[in-house]
């Protein structure tokens, strides 16, 4: 399968827009999987710095994950004030309390406004923003989380990090000889 949607300025984004790869991410901060991937990806981007851009789409699996839509509301709202990234990275940190009030004080330790970010997390833009990367995973192919592509294709082998970091490794090859 191929990613349907493309990344774009739209995408909260790690990594140069003209970086040899983009791994882009479909993922769900409630799942365990997602959690286990996490330190995955962040070697991964350690090992290819500047030749990789790493992309983050929300894909909360509601019906398995009572917090994860809350989660990609408050990671959302958290974008609104300039930290999607660190709130990504606490709500993955933290990925065993997800209920309301740790993401509030997430929110805050993070110097966020608190109320600001209970007010745009239910806000048109933060769950139009979710929807349409709903939308655009299932177009893709998701069925579960996470799930990667690699330069819009995407990776179904094992995304433990030898493997995850080869595949990457080897798309940069393609993409630069």
């Amino acid at each position: 399968m191929k990613l349907s949607i493309p990344v774009s300025t739209h995408d909260h984004a790690q990594g140069a827009a003209h970086a040899h790869v983009t791994l882009v991410q479909y993922g769900d901060y409630e799942c365990s999987h997602c959690g286990r991937a996490y330190p995955i990806v962040k070697a991964v981007q350690r090992a290819l710095g500047a030749e990789l851009r790493f992309v983050f789409r929300n894909f909360p699996l509601t019906q398995v994950h009572p917090h994860a839509l809350h989660a990609a509301e408050v990671a959302e709202a958290a974008a609104l004030q300039g930290k999607f990234w660190e709130m990504h990275d606490a709500l993955y940190e933290h990925q065993a309390a997800l209920d309301d009030h740790h993401l509030i004080d997430y929110a805050r330790a993070l110097g966020l406004d608190p109320a600001r970010v209970a007010k745009d997390a239910s806000s048109d833009a933060v769950v139009g923003r979710i929807r349409a990367d709903l939308a655009g995973g299932d177009a893709s192919g998701v069925q579960g989380t996470p799930a990667f592509y690699i330069n819009g294709v995407r990776h179904d082998a094992s995304w433990d990090e030898a493997t995850l970091l080869a595949a990457v490794r080897a798309a940069h090859g393609k993409a630069h000889p």
